[in-house]
């Protein structure tokens, strides 16, 4: 049976999306357009990708010919074809493509921190393969990568190549790329700060190649004076926003520890930024601002003092350009212990947002299989419960 796989590009490319029969495509292009652009597209250019040998004529249609499915809600929709390969096309269900639940008012994506002690510590599953993973074990079709799973392949061409072609395989739209270790963007050390910003640049470059739409940034400081880290974390996200923006890439920063943790000062942050590509990614924990050491170090050591959470993610939704649903603990029906997600995604639909919502588990007391599985289940849950 042939498989099709499209793309509506419309300033960022949305999510691949795969249907199993010509007769389907008006509806799904429809329904595709209205769930993942969130409006009436007027311009938009649909890619084939990955289909398999057909002999049915009709295939000159899909090769050359302008789709024109009612002017009142599509106009301007023209194919291009991609290579075609029959390897994997069908392994993957029609009607997996969504995840699970339908019209969540969000979308669901796949964090690779995740499965970092399958990658790291197990060794079980290498960052080549996480997309498929994603897809075909969880049903997810979009995934967020970590740079420390492939930190020396930022500008591996080949390698970058590779996880195109196995993402396109698998119908995966591969969203951002999570940036660890390349220095903090609110150091108030000229020298640092040009180092910090002149590391993430290569990845602003993959995350083009990739087609994301966003790197994550980490906006640390080794300065104690908070009004100063945050004079120099405008400046730093500044330019690397400059530099992002010629390739269409956001920079977003997560609550992840230190200031950034402290919704006040990002989000205050992020106002006298104000640019259209530099944002939030609101993660519904991480919300310590203080731990007992005496480095200041933002992770080691108990937390002793933790910013209110709704309160921090309602503070960073105006900017957030993703949102990571945080997980720890299950109690027996199915509910984050340590996170009100009933609460936390009222507040995030509130904001208006629309876009994807990242799992990332980082418990202990159940696999990182389950707890992925318990918390795409608790969001598709409490989704469907607010849509």
């Amino acid at each position: 049976m042939p498989i099709f796989n499209y793309r509506c590009e419309r300033g960022t490319p949305t999510p691949i999306y795969r249907f199993k029969s010509l007769k389907d495509f008006p509806k799904n292009l429809k329904n595709h357009c209205l769930n993942y652009l969130w409006q009436i597209p007027s311009n938009c250019v649909f890619t084939i990708i990955n289909f398999t040998k057909m002999t049915n004529p009709r295939r000159n249609f899909l090769k050359h010919s302008t789709m024109a499915l009612g002017a009142f809600w599509l106009a301007g929709c023209a194919t291009k074809e991609g290579k075609p390969t029959d390897e994997n096309a069908e392994q993957v269900d029609s009607t997996a493509i969504t995840g699970g639940a339908k019209n969540l008012f969000f979308k669901i994506s796949l964090a690779e921190w995740s499965l970092h002690r399958t990658i790291f510590d197990d060794k079980k599953l290498d960052n080549l393969d996480f997309a498929a993973t994603a897809r075909n074990k969880y049903g997810i079709e979009a995934i967020e990568y970590v740079n420390q799973m492939f930190k020396d392949k930022a500008t591996d061409a080949t390698y970058l190549a590779e996880l195109n072609k196995r993402a396109a395989d698998n119908g995966v739209f591969q969203n951002l790329i999570m940036i660890d270790g390349e220095g903090g963007m609110a150091e108030t050390d000229k020298k640092m700060l040009a180092e910090a910003i002149e590391n993430h640049k290569k990845w602003v470059d993959a995350a083009h190649t990739l087609g994301c739409k966003s790197i994550r940034v980490n906006a640390f400081s080794s300065n104690k004076n908070p009004e100063e880290a945050a004079k120099a974390a405008v400046e730093g996200l500044s330019k690397l926003g400059e530099y992002g923006a010629q390739a269409g890439i956001n920079v977003i920063v997560e609550n992840h520890g230190g200031y950034s943790s402290n919704g006040d000062w990002l989000s205050g942050v992020m106002k006298e930024i104000n640019k259209p590509n530099v944002g939030c990614l609101p993660d519904f924990g991480n919300f310590c601002i203080r731990r007992d050491n005496k480095d200041g170090d933002p992770w080691n050591g108990p937390c002793v003092e933790e910013y209110d959470r709704y309160k921090g993610v309602g503070q960073m939704m105006p900017f957030a350009k993703g949102v990571s649903a945080k997980t720890h603990d299950f109690d027996a029906e199915g509910n984050c212990t340590e996170t009100d997600y009933r609460k936390m995604l009222q507040v995030v639909k509130e904001a208006g947002y629309t876009d994807y919502i990242g799992i990332e588990y980082e418990g202990e007391k159940v696999s990182e299989e389950e707890g992925i599985r318990l918390t795409k289940a608790l969001l598709e849950k409490v989704g469907t419960e607010l849509s």
